[in-house]
């Protein structure tokens, strides 16, 4: 198997395990919530806690909307029910089965495919109004193809919306960070499976079931200029928690984008 292979393969596997411990991002949004959304009344994340600002998606209904690495029966289903066709691809058949869950359960015209966000070949070019985009890429090995694909696959006007991780938290040793602790330990760019012992990486595997990459924001926000987009808002945010712990307390860990294809 390639070493790629070997990474989708293990995050893909990875994810699936997730939602057998029930992770943050893999617990479907409740009745109420799609209720509620069905009214006008919602709100979606692209990063951990701050909302994504309504005048980011504009008027989504009718809207052809893409929800990129983003199962898990969240956001997907929230924009279906604010009157978005969602189509929601992601590599874990889990995850996807949680948004399958939501829509079978509150009658939501919604679809489901399997795959990797840097492949989006079963989607034909300007398919898409708006690509919705939380932070997942930390899982794929280059993004910058992701990006290409995004411009694709988006029609013209049309608004990517995306988070990613501050590529500086990856610097420090997890393990410290676990004990309060924070050591500067790694160059970046990080890659995980490749920059710690096996015998670390298949302790951390076996903690966290999946393998992370720092992206450079070279990558990240010029990645996606380079595609063609035009980046017009963006904002930070922090990890799940408060009071902040670990790096969140001394700087955001994560940011958010909106941007446009001319």
């Amino acid at each position: 198997m390639r070493p790629v292979d070997r990474v989708l393969t293990l995050n893909r596997q990875g994810w699936d395990r997730r939602v057998e411990e029930q992770d943050v991002w893999t617990r479907p949004v409740s009745p109420d919530a799609i209720a509620c959304a069905r009214q006008g009344d919602w709100a979606i994340v692209l990063t951990p806690n701050r909302p994504v600002p309504r005048a980011w998606f504009g008027d989504v209904a009718d809207r052809d909307v893409l929800c990129l690495a983003s199962g898990g029966g969240q956001q997907g289903p929230i924009l279906a029910a604010a009157g978005a066709r969602v189509s929601v691809f992601d590599a874990s058949a889990r995850q996807l089965a949680q948004d399958e869950m939501v829509a079978l359960r509150d009658n939501l015209a919604l679809t489901t495919t399997q795959g990797f966000m840097h492949d989006l070949a079963c989607f034909a070019d300007v398919s898409f109004d708006m690509i919705f985009h939380p932070a997942s890429n930390c899982y794929a090995p280059d993004i910058e193809p992701v990006w290409r694909e995004c411009h694709r696959v988006l029609r013209r006007g049309g608004a990517l919306l995306s988070g990613f991780m501050n590529p500086d938290v990856y610097i420090f040793d997890a393990e410290a960070e676990e004990r309060g602790e924070l050591v500067v330990r790694h160059a970046l760019p990080y890659r995980e499976i490749d920059d710690l012992p096996s015998e670390e990486l298949e302790r951390r595997v076996r903690q966290n079931h999946t393998v992370e990459f720092s992206h450079s924001l070279e990558t990240q926000i010029g990645g996606q200029l380079k595609a063609g987009f035009v980046l017009t808002d963006m904002f930070e945010d922090k990890d799940h928690g408060l009071p902040a712990t670990g790096v969140s307390r001394f700087m955001p860990t994560l940011f958010a984008t909106r941007a446009v294809k001319p």
